[in-house]
């Protein structure tokens, strides 16, 4: 089985250079490229912004005619972890382990514990559409899996400072304007200090319209134009702007019209719809694996759980404690732009979770800015735009003028 994922350059090993700069252990390499730019410029602020659902093929290919600050400052493209989706990959950037170690595989989770099929960030059984959280879904997922933030561990050690700037995080936002506002003025706080931020868009649009629709490219060039606007604004910071995934529009085919199929099943599906696992009866695995592959083989390659495990596909590190008990008896991964959908999977025209390049790839960009004092100003240039950006402001002599 061959591991299209990089673990030696992907968002664990960015997260990991994150750590390391503010004086956190790391069980994994780190990027060179962003150790780097930290050591060099030394910042008072690093921020990361996390635009979902962003890959570096949509960034690049929807961009090609435009002028865009955002993919003049790509560093190099990433790959994300598997599966490629915000589960697993938000939850690897901001704690800096893989999939396998977290146990955060996907959308859905099968709960050995408590035998259901849960839709894993809203705590939900899978297809229930009052999303009605379940108590003992939140307990399972808290007691089992990894997920204390770097931002968490750096308050906790007290040196430095860190915030989260999320819709449901220490700083919840409801507008991306909200958002902007509130990385700019934490940046202007005193002290050294890290700030992750995320935005929904553009994978929900992506989700409903389309990865190549014209809305996308608004709504990027105006996220170009913010993060731009932001750079003019801060000083002494680095800006690094990733995605947990790129995006692929698919043709979904529903397992229902499938009986032959859902006959082999023990329960529904699980992870994602483009990472599909499978629960199958025991009477039922020889049956199941000749039938998928006459059906789907040539969309999906299927695998049972040995190689899965043997191939470290999840990454590599410390199993979770209940990694296995997550995963079914095969697993099939989308490799052309089809999904699998099956008892309460969304209908959408654009996805991701498969090992397509649109879906795997995620851009690595970084906008350093620094401040020289002249003439009783401050100077700011953004050192990566070749001085493309210069602005003369009043020097602020407290926080309070600041803010």
């Amino acid at each position: 089985m061959k591991v299209r994922n990089n673990y030696n350059r992907c968002l664990t090993n960015f997260a990991c250079s994150i750590r390391k700069y503010f004086g956190l252990d790391y069980s994994h390499k780190t990027l060179d490229i962003v150790d780097e730019i930290l050591e060099r410029y030394n910042p008072k602020n690093v921020v990361t912004i996390l635009l979902d659902g962003l890959g570096t093929n949509i960034l690049e290919e929807i961009t090609y005619a435009n002028d865009l600050f955002l993919v003049d400052h790509i560093k190099s493209s990433i790959t994300t972890v598997f599966p490629a989706t915000t589960v697993a990959a938000t939850t690897s950037v901001m704690t800096g382990l893989n999939p396998v170690e977290t146990g955060m595989l996907g959308w859905d989770m099968y709960l050995k514990g408590i035998d259901k099929t849960i839709t894993t960030f809203l705590r939900c059984e899978k297809g229930d559409d009052s999303e009605t959280p379940l108590p003992e879904a939140s307990e399972y997922l808290k007691k089992h899996m990894k997920t204390k933030t770097i931002m968490q561990e750096i308050e906790e050690k007290g040196e430095y400072k860190a915030f989260s700037v999320i819709p449901f995080g220490d700083f919840p936002y409801s507008t991306t304007d909200e958002m902007f506002n509130d990385i700019e003025t934490l940046c202007k706080l005193e002290g050294k200090k890290y700030i992750y931020a995320y935005n929904m868009e553009p994978d929900q649009t992506m989700h409903q319209l389309g990865c190549r629709s014209s809305r996308v490219l608004e709504i990027i060039k105006e996220f170009d134009k913010r993060i731009e606007r932001l750079s003019r604004k801060l000083q002494d910071t680095v800006i690094f702007v990733i995605a947990d995934h790129g995006h692929l529009n698919v043709q979904n085919i529903f397992l229902e019209e499938y009986p032959e199929i859902l006959q082999c099943l023990h329960r529904t599906t699980s992870i994602e719809p483009r990472a599909v696992n499978f629960f199958i009866k025991e009477d039922k695995k020889d049956i199941f694996e000749d039938l998928f592959n006459k059906l789907f083989g040539d969309d999906f390659d299927l695998y049972k759980m040995e190689e899965v495990i043997a191939s470290h596909l999840f990454g590599d590190g410390e199993e979770n404690e209940v990694f296995r008990d997550l995963l079914g008896d095969y697993l099939a991964i989308g490799k052309t732009n089809k999904t699998l959908l099956c008892g309460g999977n969304n209908v959408l025209r654009s996805q991701h979770a498969g090992i397509t390049d649109d879906e795997i790839y995620v851009p690595l960009i970084a906008i350093e800015t620094r401040k020289w004092s002249f003439w009783g100003h401050e100077l700011f240039v953004s050192k990566t735009s070749n001085l493309r950006l210069l602005v003369r402001v009043p020097i602020c002599r407290n926080v309070a003028e600041l803010t």
